[in-house]
């Protein structure tokens, strides 16, 4: 996995990829969850009820709105039992077929996660702390997931818990190669406000399912809350990082590895690549609003094709 986006043609498109409609728990239909991402210059939705039998085990197909400007994924949130602590755990599928198979009350995470793999689905972790999720939980499977949420906009509101970094870099330091991704969870109810909080910018040859959702899986986007990230250049000495302006540009690797750039208005800091060869590194941005944008882990062994 490269999980570089900024060296591949097409351009970025920006998209939420968790939402959930009345086929579930959400406020607004699935016309009308398009139609508010539509209004805001988002250029794709994905639809991720919930995969239960109270609601009929929905995957949300929502072809019929797509336009040249604006497209939509379908997929759903799945919930099975067996995390460490006790309780349901949830796993987000984008580009789910339509006839998937509700899990059967004995299936395993393991085994869930697996089945959703192979259908070429984007399979991911969402809100690891607000479930609990710990280490050892997501080493059973991460073999099967392309990425964890790192960035919940809707429980980092209402409970702290939409973070998802400690999970995240714990994998990533024990060896283990995904990407990373914000989104806002949206329910659009009146008590709790988890929209057009997180998103992810994804390049992408077109605006289509099947260019977006290959994109996703190669890890080709990078994460934000506001912020921009305009490139990561790797050299044989370097790592270059130029953005919008910041009040602060960071790289973060294993264990304490960091390094950092402070001041105002900055839009490009040099790094020394040394620290981070023989493990990964991921770049933080933020703004003196305090919106941030995030690459997902990058590592160095796979870029060498990329230095400039």
């Amino acid at each position: 996995m490269r999980n570089f986006p900024f060296d591949r043609p097409g351009q970025f498109f920006q998209g939420n990829i968790h939402s959930h409609s009345t086929n579930s728990d959400g406020l607004l239909s699935p016309a009308g969850i398009v139609e508010a991402y539509r209004e805001r210059n988002y250029d794709f939705v994905a639809i991720t009820d919930h995969f239960i039998g109270r609601y009929g085990f929905p995957i949300t197909e929502a072809s019929a709105p797509r336009t040249s400007t604006f497209t939509t994924l379908s997929g759903a949130e799945l919930h099975v039992k067996a995390l460490q602590n006790g309780f349901i755990w949830d796993l987000l599928a984008i580009g789910l077929p339509a006839d998937f198979a509700p899990q059967e009350p004995e299936e395993t995470d393991v085994s869930l996660a697996a089945r959703l793999a192979a259908t070429g689905a984007f399979v991911a972790i969402p809100h690891p702390a607000w479930n609990g999720v710990v280490h050892s939980d997501g080493e059973r499977l991460i073999g099967s997931v392309d990425a964890i949420e790192i960035h919940n906009e809707g429980h980092t509101l209402d409970s702290d818990r939409g973070g998802g970094w400690y999970l995240a870099d714990s994998l990533a330091t024990a060896g283990h190669r995904f990407s990373t991704f914000a989104a806002d969870d949206a329910h659009f109810k009146t008590d709790r406000f988890d929209h057009f909080g997180g998103w992810i910018y994804v390049m992408a040859e077109s605006l289509d399912p099947e260019s977006l959702l290959k994109a996703m899986k190669a890890g080709h986007y990078y994460s934000s809350t506001g912020a921009t990230i305009r490139n990561v250049e790797i050299t044989e000495t370097e790592i270059i990082v130029e953005t919008d302006p910041a009040i602060g540009i960071m790289l973060a690797g294993a264990g304490t590895a960091r390094q950092y750039v402070r001041g105002d208005g900055l839009t490009r800091a040099a790094f020394s690549r040394a620290m981070f060869e023989q493990s990964f590194f991921r770049t933080i941005v933020v703004q003196a609003n305090g919106k941030k944008a995030w690459t997902s882990p990058i590592w160095p062994d796979e870029t060498a094709g990329l230095r400039g």
